[in-house]
């Protein structure tokens, strides 16, 4: 053996451990939040600050993209990508990730729901009523 940490043997990574899909996109999007406009996946790479890849790179963000978090377009042979929605809007595409992955979205959003503090449940009532024309609460800012 020569001392690869990339020897070929599971558990042979020591440098880094194993993320799960969602730790490593939830990366990319950081890094292309951080950037100055849109950015290349070798500046993604460069930017992560860990020994990802450039492959892995390039499948995260075609995942992504796939997912529409991320924008792309084509500059030379390469693209350049840009994330779709503020950091926000981002939380929002991941929770309802969660809740599409759930077999059961009742009993998921009943606990989320019970779960929320007093004002963020004022909130979430205010926005409701905002978002479909209904109650007080339709014509009112929710910044009280």
């Amino acid at each position: 053996m020569n001392g690869d940490p990339f020897d070929g043997h599971p558990g042979g990574r020591d440098r880094a451990r194993r993320r799960g899909q969602g730790e490593l996109e939830a990366q990319v999007l950081a890094a292309l939040h951080r950037a100055p406009g849109p950015a290349t996946a070798a500046w993604v790479q460069d930017h992560l600050g860990d020994d990802l890849a450039y492959t892995t790179v390039m499948t995260i963000l075609s995942r992504l993209h796939a997912k529409k978090a991320v924008t792309r377009e084509r500059v030379g042979r390469s693209y350049a990508w840009t994330p779709a929605a503020d950091e926000a809007g981002l939380a929002a595409l991941r929770m309802r990730r969660v809740l599409d992955s759930e077999s059961d979205r009742d009993a998921v959003l009943a606990s989320f729901v019970s779960a929320l503090s007093a004002q963020d449940e004022r909130l979430l009532r205010a926005l409701l009523e905002r978002a479909t024309g209904e109650g007080p609460g339709a014509a009112e800012s929710s910044g009280d």
